[in-house]
């Protein structure tokens, strides 16, 4: 059930937005302290209290209401041991649900399956019973350890988090279950006691890639007995990563066929579209999927909520909407101070130190031991600080929590009541992932979707049928991309000599592949086989996570001491001289970036402003894989070659996101082999689109910013894994060119979506420009704020003409379904990970980026 606040016979996408200007922050709602802890308050009436008066009222576009659901039990199997029942029992659960007896008795007979059920419905608990079952089993061998299983996370913290689950769970097995964490957190010394006792090892695929699989017979007789490996969160990987993962996985099958072992996958997935075909391509063997979710549901209440315009003036003269970070912020301190237990998710590092940050600040004046109750939680933090965090967030000192996606995937936060989402996160299943970190224990919650200044934003907020309405996004990976594919057989190589039997497990592209190392002499041939031949490390070639060199660590200049570090990736964007950076609520201003050292040296400071890195793009077509015409205009498909430059960055007032300024920066070009999407339009289509050639470089640039923003809506990308480029008239093409690419070497199968989806993404742009507002572009449609070009020349009515006589002649989308892309060569893998227009870098995201 839908409420829509709107007057009657009023229609979102119809009717013009809000253009009540505020010029400053909003009050909190009272100033009370929080209720005694325990107390759980009704969704709809915490959202009534953050709605109070006609101004916060208006910010809000929709209302949806999604009922509570009953459950429904089922027996577990008889193979399951008595002994894990009874302590599933005691754990205070009598009865399992029936999607998790139906996922564990496919384990135990020897099938691998994925569960792709909803967030709280209990997925731990199907893989656990059958591998606690087995352990148990295990236990009872001459050397006590007959059968291990192998936990594979995304994040140190769910990994951390689910060894206290499994330790609780298991305890009255006694010593017949021995689970240990093994990633770069683990001390030395506790890492052989993991290799030689623990029969439940709990790690990440970084560490399966560079420590595990290198060092395999140091692991002999773990992987002898490896009965079970767990995939948790499996929808995260996605993209480049996801493909990095799917060699990784490849790699372990083959080295435990070495030592006679062929274990089971047991994976867990947030809801999904064809979550078997997405485990089956992740891991390499058949999977059977368990989607029918039977856990109980608690009511939630969830609100789409759009800032108010301000009267501030962007460039060009744009009107610039409040932010959404400093939106959230407010929010968070007014759920705070009802003691509503609230994370705020935010796609950015820094965005989630200034949220912490500003919600301090306004508790402090309502009570000096309030601020202490809210913090920020991100990736790039120190083992410590982390761990404390989730400390107190499980005892529940904690009562807010601004966090990035660290937090988001299956980290146990029992009694939380509310989820606030500064923009949306990508992807529909993200979306959903983070509604669900709310009423986890079956109560009701509250989530509200605080829409960032951007064109997909502001189509949402005003398009709630594409996210209550549609299906959640199918996971795109391309485990045969070469750039990913040639490390992972160097790796192999290193690890055990490949031999021809062992290529058809690394896919169709391996040969080919394999032939090129050859060449390159990074393996040689000796009898049947290939063998590594260099002295440095094969697992060192290549950074599973997609960021390309090794992690730039931030100094502090006057003291030395180690803050964190950044992805050398986001380097260029994130921690340039003069960047603004933020640490645990502390801000530094980047003094020197030195690249060849890895090292960015900062100092503590308080400047009134954020930093937004700005660069340039040029693009040149290596091949066409695919066209498809539309009429005169065409869409294609191929490889590319993409030159990235950082060139300036922005300074921005804090909150308001007023421009103070550009400065220009000298940092070299990085070059980038990827896959992208075109499209090209003829004169003749231009002259019916009423476009004269004055205009059309801005109908082209505002087209090609839309796009980009539109996309992650299309495709499992985020709006940074993705840049673009227009060309009035493109050398390679020689007609007027909008490209799309992927961010990533070789590509990562976004773009190719988008070839898949082009009719229906395209018109979506349309409609999202048309349905803005404004009458020259802003950031709610056709501006970008990290657009190198300073956002000049944008046309806003001229894209839309032009999209509107693209669209007259496009076919129903089928692009390259049941066609195979095409190989390219893997160049040397130094060739820069680097940031394309329009991409956020790392953990920093696009549009407000922490503003």
């Amino acid at each position: 059930m839908a409420f829509n606040h709107l007057p009657a016979g009023a229609h979102d996408a119809l009717t013009p937005l809000s253009v009540t200007p505020v010029t400053h922050s909003v009050p909190m709602a009272n100033d009370q302290l929080p209720p005694e802890a325990g107390v759980h308050p009704v969704p709809r009436t915490v959202l009534d209290r953050l709605t109070a008066g006609a101004d916060r009222a208006a910010r809000i576009t929709h209302t949806e209401h999604l009922p509570p659901r009953p459950g429904r039990h089922a027996p577990w199997p008889e193979q399951i041991r008595p002994e894990v029942v009874e302590a599933v029992r005691a754990a205070g659960i009598e009865r399992p649900w029936a999607h998790q007896a139906l996922t564990a008795g496919h384990a135990l007979r020897g099938e691998s399956v994925v569960v792709a059920t909803g967030t709280a419905s209990g997925k731990s608990l199907a893989y656990l019973a059958p591998v606690l079952s087995a352990l148990l089993d295990g236990s009872e061998a001459p050397n006590g350890r007959g059968a291990t299983a192998l936990y594979l996370a995304p994040t140190k913290a769910l990994a951390a988090d689910q060894r206290r689950a499994v330790r609780s769970l298991a305890e009255p097995l006694g010593k017949g279950v021995r689970p240990a964490v093994y990633d770069g957190d683990t001390p030395v010394e506790e890492r052989e006691w993991v290799r030689q006792y623990a029969n439940y090892a709990l790690t990440n695929p970084d560490m399966l890639h560079r420590s595990i699989l290198p060092a395999h017979p140091k692991w002999s007789s773990f992987l002898r007995a490896l009965r079970y490996v767990v995939i948790d969160e499996c929808h995260t990987y996605r993209g480049v990563f996801g493909s990095h993962v799917a060699q990784v996985l490849r790699r372990l099958r083959r080295v435990c066929a070495r030592y006679g072992s062929d274990p089971v996958f047991l994976l867990a997935s947030a809801t999904a579209s064809d979550p078997a075909t997405a485990a089956t391509r992740l891991t390499g063997v058949p999977v059977v999927e368990i989607t029918d979710d039977a856990s109980p549901r608690g009511e939630l209440v969830f609100a789409l909520w759009e800032p108010p315009l301000t009267e501030l003036h962007g460039e060009r003269g744009a009107p610039v909407r409040r932010t959404a970070t400093a939106e959230s912020a407010d929010l968070l301190t007014d759920l705070v101070v009802q003691g509503v237990r609230t994370v705020a998710f935010v796609r950015s590092r820094r965005g989630a130190e200034l949220i912490a940050l500003i919600a301090q600040e306004r508790l402090a004046a309502v009570d000096r031991s309030l601020p202490g109750r809210v913090a920020a939680y991100r990736g790039g933090y120190l083992p410590e600080e982390r761990r404390a965090i989730e400390r107190a967030l499980h005892t529940g000192e904690l009562l807010g929590l601004a966090a990035t996606t660290a937090l988001e995937l299956g980290v146990d936060v029992a009694g939380l009541d509310a989820v606030l989402l500064t923009g949306y996160p990508g992807t529909r299943a993200s979306l959903w992932q983070q509604a669900g970190r709310a009423g986890r224990t079956g109560r009701g919650a509250l989530a509200v979707l605080v829409a960032r200044d951007d064109p997909l934003d502001t189509y949402l907020v005003h398009h709630p049928e594409a996210l209550f309405r549609q299906p959640v996004e199918s996971t795109v990976l391309d485990p045969d991309n070469p750039y990913v594919l040639a490390p992972h057989l160097c790796a192999a190589a290193a690890e055990l000599p490949l031999t021809e039997a062992d290529l058809s497990l690394f896919g169709p592209a391996a040969p080919g592949v394999l032939t090129q190392l050859e060449g390159r002499k990074l393996l040689r041939r000796r009898g049947a086989a290939w063998h590594w031949t260099r002295r440095e490390r094969a697992a060192d070639l290549t950074d599973i996570r997609g960021g390309g060199g090794r992690p730039v660590q931030v100094v502090e200049e006057g003291t030395g001491r180690l803050l964190g570090t950044v992805d050398a990736a986001a380097a260029h964007a994130s921690v340039h001289e003069g960047a603004v950076h933020l640490h645990q609520g502390r801000t530094y201003l980047v003094r020197r970036l030195d690249l060849e050292d890895s090292v960015a040296l900062v100092e503590q400071a308080d400047p009134p402003y954020s930093t937004t890195a700005r660069d340039t793009t040029s693009i040149s077509v290596l091949e066409t894989a695919a066209e498809i015409p539309w009429g005169e205009a065409r869409l294609c498909f191929g490889s590319v070659e993409v030159t990235n430059q950082v060139v300036s960055f922005l300074r921005r007032r804090l909150i308001t996101g007023e421009i103070l300024g550009e400065s220009k920066l000298d940092l070299p070009p990085r070059t980038l082999r990827t896959r992208a999407v075109w499209w090209t339009v003829t004169e003749d289509q231009l002259d019916e689109a009423r476009i004269d050639p004055e205009a059309l470089g801005g109908a082209l640039h505002a087209a090609e910013h839309a796009s980009i923003g539109m996309l992650p809506l299309f495709a499992t990308c985020d709006r940074w894994d993705i840049g673009g480029v227009s060309v009035p008239l493109h050398p390679d093409t020689l007609l007027p060119t909008v490209f799309v690419y992927d961010g990533h070497p070789g590509g990562a199968g976004f773009a190719e979506r988008a070839f898949h989806t082009a009719a229906r993404w395209l018109t979506a742009t349309r409609e999202a420009i048309a349905a803005c507002e404004c009458d020259t572009g802003c950031p709610s449609c056709v501006q970008s704020p990290k657009c190198g070009n300073g956002n000049d020349p944008l046309d806003k009515r001229a894209a839309i003409r032009l999209l509107t006589r693209l669209l007259r002649d496009a076919p129903e989308d089928r692009g390259l379904e049941g066609q195979s892309p095409g190989v390219q060569s893997p160049e040397d893998q130094g060739l820069g990970d680097q940031g394309p227009e329009d991409q956020g870098l790392g953990d920093q995201g696009p549009g407000d980026q922490g503003l």
